[in-house]
């Protein structure tokens, strides 16, 4: 797999219009009604437009809010943050890198012992990546975020 995440024609014609709308035109998906937010599975989330490695499920976590929400990205450099004033408030805006989706906002009011921040993504902007298909979908480099007693307890369930 190529670590070239940009934005393609191709790419924006294969999104759902919900998956359209959210990376980008910056919309939001209703809360507790999507995908990922109740999501326990072991693996990473990447952009749905380029395939660029944004989260690991190492780092998800049950804030609540019904969106799924993470401590940190998976590497420095895999979203940039961005003031956003509208809704007559400022927010910290969440987009990738690579491809520039808009995936969400972070808040300060997460896990204190993990950083206290919480990264709320849109499911709509994200596509989920199981432990077992890293390799097989050219992101085997993450496997290492996985301990062995996780990563065989996901295996035998795969294979039961």
């Amino acid at each position: 797999m190529s670590d070239d995440y940009r934005r393609t024609p191709e790419a924006l014609a294969r999104l759902t219009p919900q998956q359209y709308a959210v990376t980008q035109e910056d919309g939001t998906e209703p809360a507790f009604r999507n995908q990922y937010w109740n999501s326990h599975e072991v693996g990473i989330y990447v952009d749905i437009v380029s395939g660029q490695p944004l989260f690991a499920s190492t780092d998800k976590y049950d804030s609540r809010s019904g969106w799924p929400s993470f401590t940190k990205p998976i590497e420095p450099g895999a979203v940039v943050e961005r003031v956003d004033r509208s809704l007559f408030m400022k927010r910290v805006e969440v987009r990738s890198s690579g491809a520039d989706s808009h995936l969400g906002h972070v808040f300060d009011d997460g896990p204190a012992e993990a950083g206290g921040l919480r990264y709320c993504m849109n499911s709509a902007a994200l596509r989920f990546i199981p432990v077992a298909e890293l390799e097989a979908q050219g992101y085997g480099r993450f496997r290492s975020l996985f301990d062995t007693t996780t990563t065989a307890a996901t295996t035998a369930k795969e294979n039961s």
